[in-house]
């Protein structure tokens, strides 16, 4: 049996904007969430999220698709969201993820797939598509990577790399994490976000900010420590080097492999990212023959920012592959 801690299902109840009935998957003996709105029949909108989010990232995008005629998959990966946290550390690995996610593909027998993937949602999301092509239409890249020996790693994310290691600043016990999203969508200033993230200090959130605060961190408001670790393994699984726990060679073969892809695709990119900087992004899209969209303000999260617009460029990209 896998050692795991839920989260209390009253952390979910009336958050903004997020109203949707919770939906479950079994895998081994844990139970993965997904959201899944709109026709039983419509063509499949697959909604694949990262670090350190879950399907609420989606919350703004949802209701336009369905209105569309989608139907709307979005799944939290184990240790996070409303998803089973497995407390082992160890546990968590790409290959797993990646896994879990093909899983559910297959049991809800999903085809017609456009793929929406952003951050780690690109690796474990990118995988399905090069490993099942026959499910899959439509690819929806946004702010992600997929490693190779001649990708050039970004400062930006060798300091988030860095960070997650022992005496980088989020090294550390329960990381408040909501609070990152918070400031990376600008409504919440650095001055109010260091003394609350390093020192657990009020930041006096209000509004829209309060709201989005309740969303990122409902998932784990309440857990202890253990409940933390599907945070902490995402990061240290950059393949920067070789004590890094990547799947490296898999991601290798799905890039190469999606090179030759020959359906609909599509780069949509927040360019004020310096992780996923918008130069590699565009190099990408050129080797994919694919066109890219430009987001100028937006950041790492677009679809925490820019919503409708990434709905509004989605309907437009698929219209023109129709």
């Amino acid at each position: 049996m896998t050692d795991f801690v839920r989260t209390a299902e009253e952390n979910f109840q009336n958050l903004q904007d997020f109203t949707y009935a919770p939906n479950y998957h079994m895998w081994q003996d844990l139970r993965m969430h997904y959201v899944d709105e709109g026709p039983k029949d419509g063509p499949v909108m697959l909604l694949m999220h990262g670090m350190p989010t879950w399907s609420y990232l989606y919350r703004n995008m949802i209701p336009g698709l369905v209105a569309a005629g989608y139907r709307c998959i979005a799944p939290d990966h184990l240790g996070f969201g409303r998803s089973d946290k497995p407390t082992d550390v160890h546990w968590y690995t790409i290959a797993r993820h990646t896994e879990v996610l093909t899983s559910l593909i297959v049991e809800l027998d999903l085809h017609n797939i456009s793929l929406v993937c952003q951050d780690w949602g690109g690796p474990t999301g990118l995988a399905q598509a090069a490993m099942m092509p026959e499910r899959f239409d439509h690819l929806v890249i946004m702010n992600t990577w997929l490693h190779h020996p001649e990708y050039e790693y970004s400062e930006g994310i060798a300091r988030w790399n860095a960070n997650w290691h022992e005496g980088g600043n989020f090294d550390r016990a329960e990381p408040d994490l909501a609070l990152m999203m918070v400031m990376s969508a600008g409504l919440m200033s650095r001055e109010q976000y260091v003394p609350a993230f390093m020192h657990g200090k009020d930041p006096k959130l209000s509004g829209a900010a309060a709201a989005m605060y309740r969303g990122f961190s409902a998932p784990y408001k309440g857990l202890p420590d253990a409940g933390y670790n599907g945070f902490r393994r995402f990061p240290l699984s950059i393949p920067l080097d070789s004590l890094d726990n990547g799947n490296a060679a898999a991601q290798t073969l799905h890039y190469k492999t999606l090179l030759s892809w020959n359906k609909g695709c599509h780069f949509i990119w927040g360019c004020m990212d310096d992780v996923f900087v918008e130069s590699w992004g565009r190099q990408w899209a050129r080797q994919m023959n694919a066109p890219f969209d430009a987001v100028a303000e937006a950041g790492h999260f677009p679809q925490n920012t820019h919503g409708e617009k990434l709905v509004e460029l989605i309907l437009q990209g698929r219209r023109k592959v129709a």
